[in-house]
Formats: C-alpha cells, sequence, structure tokens
C-alpha cells in the first residue's frame, strides 16, 4: 500500500519530538539567578531620582508661594482640595505591588514635608497624645505638623477661633456608637466652618505593662472603647473591672502607673506611654469607624468629589410635614442627602436644628439653586463647609 503523502502545510503544524522536548526544558528551565548587587545597585539609582524628583516638587511649592511670605503664614495657601485631588490621582494610576492605602500615606507626608519648608501648621486636636484623634490628624495633614494636644472639644473650637491655632480636628460620629453630639452643639455658636473630613478605621488593643491576660486587674478606657469590645470582653476578661477614663490615652498612661492597670487604646498610645500589646485588634466589629472633622476659619472651592454640611431650622417643627417641605429642594435637583441629625436650639424649649450632609458643593449650581431653595423655607440657614469627601 501506497504510503500517504503528508502536506508541508501539515508537517508545519505537527512538531517532531526533540522540537517538543526542548520547548518543554525550555518552559521548566528555572529564573536566571538575581545578581543581589546589582539590584541593591539599581534600587540605589531609583532612590537617587526618587530623591532628586522630592527635592524637585518642593522647589516647585515655593514658586507656587508656599515658602512664608511677608504677609502671609503656612495656613494661606494650604488647599485641602488641591490636596485631595492629588491623592485621588495617585490612588487612580497605582497598579501595585504597593497597596492604595501605602501610596496615599507616602504622598500626604510628601505634600506635609513641602507645605511645611518655612512654617509648620498647627493643628489642634482632641488629647491628650495618644488619642485616635492624634491619628487622625496625622493621617489627614502627615507628620510635618505641629500637633496641639487639648482637653476639650471646647477648647479646640476656641484655639482655631482665636487663630491660635490653623486647624482643629475633632471626632463627629462612629459607626458603632452614633454620633459626638458635643461637637454638634458647639457649632451652634461658633463661626468655624468645616474644611475637611477624615475617616479612620478603628482597631482596639488591649495593652499594659503585665506578662499575661492573667494578672490584670482592672482595665481603664473611654466609656466608646469599653463598648464596642463588649463581646471580646465578656469572653476573656469577665471578671476585670472596667474603669471608665476621659480618653483612651488617659486609661493608657494609668496602665503605664498603676500595677495591675490594663488600657484599650490604638497602636499610637502604646508606643507614646511603652506599654505592651496583649492582645490586638480585640473591636467587636471589623468596620468599625470613627468619622472627623477638620475645623477652619475659610471655605474651600470644590474638589470634584465632595461633601456639604448644612444647619438649618424650621419656624414650627410640629406643623405636620414642615420637615419634608424644607428637604424638598434636596429631591427637586436629585442632591443625594447622606446624613440628618437633630439637636435643641437652645434658644427655647422644645424647639430643634438640623445637621444635614449631603453629596455635592456649595458652589456647583445645581447645588447653589436648591440651597437658594431651601434657605427661603428655613428660619435658620448655615452652611458650615463644603469640603473634599475623605480619600480612602
Amino acid at each position: 500500500m501506497a504510503r500517504k503523502k503528508t502536506s508541508r502545510k501539515q508537517s508545519l503544524r505537527r512538531p517532531s519530538r526533540s522540537a517538543g522536548r526542548a520547548v518543554g526544558e525550555a518552559a521548566a528551565a528555572p529564573p536566571p539567578r538575581l545578581n543581589l548587587e546589582e539590584v541593591r545597585g539599581k534600587i540605589d539609582s531609583i532612590d537617587e531620582k526618587i530623591h532628586s524628583l522630592i527635592n524637585d516638587r518642593a522647589r516647585l511649592a515655593q514658586l507656587v508661594g508656599i515658602s512664608k511670605t511677608r504677609d502671609g503664614r503656612t495656613v494661606d495657601f494650604y488647599r485641602p482640595e488641591r490636596e485631595a485631588q492629588v491623592l485621588r490621582m495617585a490612588r487612580e494610576r497605582n497598579s501595585g505591588p504597593l497597596r492604595d492605602e501605602e501610596i496615599l500615606r507616602l504622598f500626604r507626608e510628601i505634600m506635609s514635608a513641602c507645605l511645611a519648608q518655612q512654617e509648620p501648621l498647627k493643628v489642634a486636636f482632641l488629647g491628650p497624645e495618644g488619642t485616635f484623634t492624634q491619628t487622625a490628624v496625622l493621617t489627614h495633614f502627615g507628620h510635618s505638623v505641629r500637633a496641639l494636644p487639648l482637653a476639650s472639644i471646647d477648647e479646640v473650637f476656641h484655639e482655631v477661633e482665636a487663630a491660635s491655632a490653623d486647624f482643629g480636628v475633632v471626632p463627629i460620629e462612629n459607626s458603632t456608637e452614633g454620633t459626638v453630639n458635643h461637637t454638634l452643639d458647639r457649632f451652634l455658636m461658633s463661626p468655624l466652618k468645616i474644611c475637611g473630613e477624615v475617616e479612620l478605621r478603628i482597631h482596639h488593643n488591649l495593652m499594659g505593662l503585665m506578662s499575661s491576660l492573667g494578672r490584670i486587674v482592672r482595665l481603664c478606657s473611654h466609656p466608646q472603647s469599653l463598648a464596642q469590645c463588649r463581646v471580646w470582653l465578656d469572653e476573656h476578661l469577665p471578671n476585670v473591672e472596667q474603669v471608665p477614663v476621659s480618653s483612651n490615652a488617659e486609661g493608657a498612661r494609668r496602665a503605664r502607673d498603676e500595677k495591675g492597670t490594663a488600657a484599650i487604646a490604638g497602636e499610637t498610645a502604646a508606643e507614646v506611654y511603652g506599654l505592651k500589646v496583649l492582645a490586638a485588634q480585640i473591636e467587636d466589629r471589623t468596620d468599625n469607624t470613627t468619622r472627623f472633622l477638620v475645623l477652619g476659619r475659610k471655605l474651600f472651592t470644590p474638589s470634584g468629589e465632595d461633601r456639604t454640611t448644612l444647619l438649618v431650622s424650621v419656624g414650627h417643627t410640629d406643623a405636620p410635614g414642615a420637615l419634608s417641605r424644607l428637604l424638598e429642594p434636596l429631591a427637586e435637583y436629585r442632591i443625594s442627602m447622606t446624613r440628618i441629625e437633630s439637636r435643641p436650639s437652645h434658644r427655647r424649649k422644645w424647639d430643634y436644628v438640623f445637621f444635614i450632609d449631603f453629596e455635592g458643593h456649595a458652589d456647583e449650581p445645581h447645588v447653589a439653586k436648591a440651597l437658594a431653595d431651601l434657605k427661603q423655607r428655613s428660619s435658620l440657614f448655615r452652611v458650615l463647609g463644603s469640603y473634599p469627601r475623605a480619600v480612602l
């Protein structure tokens, strides 16, 4: 029988066994070994370029007026909307391997250092040192600021109002425990504006100087922190006395100074007070988050992704449908309301004001129209702030 002839086209599709072995061996071949000194040399070269570019950025910052001038201070050149835009661009172009939060942290610190070349910003916060509010300050402004710990929310407002501090940072709400009412109430008598927000994931850590949980006699912490760790504490420290204190930092101080005392606080407090972390992340909810407000003395222009906070009141809150009619302009102009809180007005009994958050900036045309309409319906109307939404 005659042998069937194989076309050239068919033979090209059918590699020989030896060719197949060669392909397999090539695929299985280990990658070439890296020369460690060569890699280190490349890293040094990249570091040199990064260093040069950071200095170039600092010089450009000086050119746009960030360095101290005869009639201006650093606060006059701080632009939160611009910083928010830079951070969003950094997050959008990040392709790894560094995580978004690491990239954001690096760019915050670069901007912070460039802004503080002549004079650091002074930022007041609800202290003492080691609180989550201090962490919020450093998260938002970077470490090249002068952070001023104060004993109360009232003091933070006062220092910013008196221009003794450039900005202030205070807590406004927690995803588990709700609103910090004292912060809201302070806006009733303050001319300050909201010019930023910080959302901070809260991780509670058990800390002290003892070697084990069995040596804990008492536990000091802020009441909200005790509440946010209730399930863990009931399971692991059911017989330990719980002592509410004014702040987690105060609890950490007592844990440092008192034998048998442990505290619940953040990592910053452990570093400040020299404590050991006995158990990490003991909060009952993994999404436990606190929102902080940045207080300033003026409003800023839109960043592109903003939030506005209003303080409003309707003449007769007991009239049927009064609040619904007040809010109609937001629905008419398709504005998304994200939060509403009522508080006593302190003008007369049973009289209330409303704090309203919604998406958008007061300078955007459709928002401006809605606000004009809403103002006509209000007996009290104030824009507390239009500010960049937290960049996460």
